[in-house]
This record gives structure tokens, C-alpha cells and sequence, in this order.
């Protein structure tokens, strides 16, 4: 009865591996070497057992629990449960963002634009693509799971034992699998693929946010999050299966609640309905500017409230973080002290890197929806009026440095609010913004090297994305793995001072200006010269 929905679904399974065989293979081997290179870092970093108790203690505060998670391996920090700690969530985020990205590229992104309408003119089940990408998912992420855990067994490190490495890997795979299964889902509600991918990294930074409130002050919060039931495993130290079983539950209800949705829609539209359109356009749509914002407005309102909820959730640990330094005396004699500040405002440095970063996502999919324009066809109908090139490129990059500004501006305010509330003398808001308007030249190059890529390479726009992962391995977790000094001088947020720690650097600082106002200037020329992608 239900055969012919699923007809040829292996042919599309096939058609979707071969097309993507490189993409994913690249995912794959470069998560992989991102475990194994840290795995082995840890034995060279931490070469005794007081080493790795001393950077144990740093990993008890608030602050870093909020980031990675609880540390259940704390009093014994060996090999593994170092690994899992500092690790394991910052891993399933980015295999979370694999299954997302694939999940909609093969299911709403190729129905928009008009390929799923192809293959459907074809004898194919009506839920015959969706089910192929979801098996084409769940495959990779149990491929995942195995290359992970049968590679850390294999570097035959101590402590790194087969049963344990093979849970730390079902943990990345079956969290791959959940956000393929939620992924998939929005799929049906959004309308494109550009709504899909916003609810679902709307979920994920939820889970995130949620996961670590929920570690810090409830426990019991982090029990709604699916990224605090990857930490429940407590791999390499207790070993529970069972929260992942829980999680794959999970994914299989969605799955079969996606199937029916996807049955019940037609083709092209989404489950949620679209807002009619206005009669007669506003002046704010009769230039490029208003235009670029009007397209945007949902995404830019959502992460301008998801950066001041994730600045609160991060000041709201800042209270306990202060009791923390206050009552640890090994932790004390551990950071040096330094004239005029607290040991709070020294760990803020490493806060607003992070801060900075994140920020920087938001920017570079405002600028980078330009190229999706193109690609399209619908920028054509712009240029062919009394609107230049430049004039055009200008609009979308003024809205992206905007945003960049009020981002960081709207995360250090949620900061500042949540540790007014929680500290008995909260960090001053000026100290706050000067410590993160300094990662605003860094911010706008990223930007404008992504107008550049626009201009020159318009087909390898998603280096970007590349470089500013390169850039959060660097600057975030640099300092725990010791990486060497070029590395961080690679990045853009490498050359910004840790203020309040360092004093204020307007060389440095003067130097990435210039190179941004260089990659914008080389990018609005070559996006004139060059021909269209359409």
C-alpha cells in the first residue's frame, strides 16, 4: 500500500551520494582530523598528572561549564575525559551543522529551484527524495560515528579504550542524526531554503543557549536541550548509552511527523503560510538599501534577540564564576594578577573572542544573500534600471557592517544586564564595549573578504566560512592546545588586543582597517567588471 510513495528511492539515494560524494567525504575527513590532531595534542600539552589536574581546576568555573558543558571527569583528567569535556560539544555542534547544511541543500534548496519538480515528472514516489536524504544522512553520520571511535582506538593513546571511543563517536553521529531529522522537518514548514536554515540553526542555538543556563544554575533545563543529552553520556568516565537512545527516539518521531507533512504539501510551498505582500511598496523599497533589509528583516530581528540572549545566558553565570575564583586558592596562585582588575574581567577577554565570533556569522549571510540573489536571476531585473553595481554591492555591505555593530552591541548589552543582576559589583558597561568594539575591524574584514570573494570568485564564496571556523579553532581553543604563535596571526581575531588585559593596540587595529578598506575597494571593482553568474 505504501510502496509506490517510496518508489526508486535507491536510484535517488545513488543520484544523491554521487553528487555529493566529494562534499561529504570532505566533511568527514576534516571533523575526523579535528579529533584526532586534539586527542593527541592533549598528550603532548598535559605530560603529568599535576598538569592535567591544574588545568582540571581552570575547567571548574561557571564560565567554562556554560561553554563546553559539566566536566564529569574532573578529578582524574586523563586523556579521555579531557577530550570529552573540552571536545565533544564543540564537535556535535559542527556535525550538527554538516547534517543541516546537506539536509536542506537535498531537500527544500533543490525544490526551489526546481530540480525535486524534475525528478517528480519521473515514475518516483511522492516521498521518495525526502526519504532518500534522510538514509543518505543517517548513513553518513553512522559512517561518522565509526570512523571517529574506531580512530581514537586507533591512535592507542591511554585511556582512549574501543567501547569508550566508539560511544564518543555514536554521541557526534546520533546528534548528526537528530538535526537531519529537525532539519528535514523545518524543510516542510519553511517556504525556502533560507527560512529552513534559519529555524533549524534557531534550534540548534536554542539548544545550545538552554543546554548551558541549564548546566550552570537547573540541571533539570538541560534536559530539554539535545546537546546537554550528548553530555549526559559522560564518555569515558561513566559510559551511558541511554541518553543517545533517547535522542534517536527523538529523530525517529520527527522523522515519521516530516514524512507526513511532506505528503500532505505541495510542491513549492511550505507548511507555514506566507504573509500577503503590501499593495503598493514603502520608500524604504525603492532602493537597494531597504531592499537588502526588507529581504533580511526576519533574519536580522532573529539574530539581533538570539546575540542578546546569548550575551544574558553568559552573564548570568558571572555571579557564581566570581564565588568561584574567590573560593578557589589553587586557581588564584594559577592566574597572575594584574594590577586594576579582577579575576572575572581577566577571563572576559576569552568571552568576547568568542562573542566577537559568533557575531561575525550573521554579517557574512547578509552579505553573502547578494550572491544568492545572483545565482538566482533576480538582481537582473535591478541592474537593468538606473541602479549601478557598486551602488548595489554597497547597499548589501552597509547593511552588513551595520549589523555586525549592533550584533556585538546587543550581546554585550544582554552581558551587562545579566551580570548587573547577578554580580554584587557588575562590570562596568563601558569596560564591557571597549572590550568588544575592538573586534570590530576584524569583524569588517571578514566582511569585506567575503565582497571580494564576490567580486573575484563568486563560486567560492563559502571559503569564508572555511576561514572563520579556521579562525574559532585558532583564537578559541588555541590557548588550551598550545597551537603555535603564526597560527593565531593567520586570523584576523589573533591580531585584536585582549582588552582589558592588554592595553588598546591602534596599530594592529589600524592595520586590519586598511586591509578591509583594500578587500572592499578590489571587490566593488572587480564585481563591475566581472559578467553575472545567471
Amino acid at each position: 500500500m505504501w510502496n509506490h510513495l517510496f518508489s526508486q528511492t535507491g536510484k535517488i539515494v545513488r543520484f544523491m551520494i554521487r553528487r555529493d560524494w566529494i562534499r561529504i567525504s570532505t566533511w568527514l575527513f576534516l571533523i575526523l582530523l579535528l579529533t584526532m590532531i586534539t586527542a593527541v595534542s592533549f598528550t603532548d600539552l598535559y605530560q603529568n598528572e599535576q598538569e592535567r589536574q591544574a588545568i582540571a581546576e581552570t575547567m571548574r568555573n561557571p564560565a567554562m561549564t556554560a561553554m563546553v558543558g559539566p566536566g564529569y571527569g574532573l578529578d582524574e583528567y586523563t586523556t579521555g575525559p579531557m577530550l570529552a569535556h573540552q571536545m565533544l560539544l564543540f564537535t556535535a555542534i559542527i556535525v550538527a551543522i554538516m547534517s543541516i547544511l546537506l539536509v536542506v541543500r537535498h531537500t527544500r534548496l533543490d525544490e526551489e529551484e526546481g530540480r525535486i519538480e524534475l525528478i517528480r515528472s519521473l515514475p518516483v514516489g511522492r516521498l521518495s527524495n525526502v526519504s532518500a536524504a534522510m538514509i543518505v544522512l543517517f548513513s553518513t553520520n553512522i559512517l561518522l560515528s565509526l570512523i571517529i571511535g574506531f580512530g581514537l582506538y586507533s591512535l592507542q593513546i591511554e585511556g582512549l579504550y574501543l567501547f569508550d571511543s566508539l560511544l564518543y563517536g555514536a554521541a557526534l553521529g546520533v546528534t548528526g542524526i537528530f538535526f537531519s531529522a529537525v532539519a528535514a522537518l523545518f524543510a516542510q514548514l519553511a517556504e525556502n531554503s533560507r527560512g529552513a536554515i534559519g529555524y533549524t540553526f534557531a534550534v540548534l542555538g536554542g539548544a545550545y543557549v538552554i543546554r548551558a543556563i541549564g548546566d550552570v544554575n537547573v540541571e533539570t533545563l538541560s534536559w530539554l536541550s539535545p546537546l546537554g543529552w550528548v553530555l549526559k553520556t559522560e564518555v569515558y568516565v561513566n559510559n551511558y548509552w541511554w541518553p543517545l537512545l533517547l535522542k534517536l527516539a527523538g529523530a525517529i518521531i520527527i522523522v515519521g511527523i516530516t514524512l507526513y507533512l511532506h505528503a500532505l504539501r505541495d510542491l513549492g510551498s511550505g507548511i507555514l503560510p506566507a504573509k500577503p505582500g503590501k499593495k503598493h511598496a514603502s520608500r524604504m523599497l525603492k532602493n537597494p538599501f531597504g531592499l537588502a533589509f526588507r529581504l533580511q528583516r526576519t533574519g536580522i530581528i532573529a539574530w539581533a534577540l538570539g546575540m542578546f540572549v546569548l550575551g544574558a545566558s553568559y552573564g548570568s553565570v558571572f555571579g557564581d564564576l566570581e564565588d568561584f575564583f574567590l573560593n578557589n586558592e589553587l586557581l588564584s596562585q594559577m592566574l597572575a594578577p594584574i594590577e586594576g582588575l579582577t579575576l572575572t574581567e581577566q577571563f572576559l577577554t576569552m568571552l568576547m573572542s568568542v562573542i566577537a565570533m559568533i557575531c561575525t556569522v550573521p554579517s557574512l549571510m547578509f552579505m553573502l544573500k547578494l550572491k544568492g540573489e545572483e545565482t538566482k536571476g533576480r538582481i537582473d531585473h535591478l541592474l537593468v534600471r538606473t541602479i549601478s553595481r557598486i551602488k548595489l554591492m554597497g547597499s548589501y555591505l552597509a547593511l552588513s557592517v551595520i549589523s555586525g555593530v549592533v550584533m556585538l552591541i546587543l550581546a554585550v548589552f544582554g552581558l551587562w544586564l545579566a551580570t548587573s543582576t547577578v554580580m554584587d559589583e557588575p562590570l562596568s558597561f563601558i569596560l564591557l564595549v571597549e572590550s568588544a568594539i575592538v573586534y570590530l575591524p576584524a569583524i569588517w574584514l571578514m566582511i569585506n573578504l567575503t565582497v571580494l570573494l564576490i567580486g573575484f570568485f563568486p563560486r567560492l564564496t563559502n571559503v569564508i566560512w572555511l576561514y572563520l571556523g579556521y579562525s574559532f579553532l585558532v583564537v578559541y581553543l588555541g590557548g588550551l592546545l598550545q597551537f603555535p604563535e603564526w597560527m593565531g596571526n593567520l586570523s584576523p581575531y589573533g591580531h585584536v588586543p585582549q582588552v582589558p588585559v592588554e592595553e588598546s593596540n591602534f596599530v594592529s587595529l589600524s592595520i586590519l582597517i586598511c586591509l578591509s578598506i583594500a578587500a572592499m575597494i578590489l571587490g566593488l571593482f572587480s564585481y563591475k567588471k566581472r559578467d553575472l553568474l545567471s
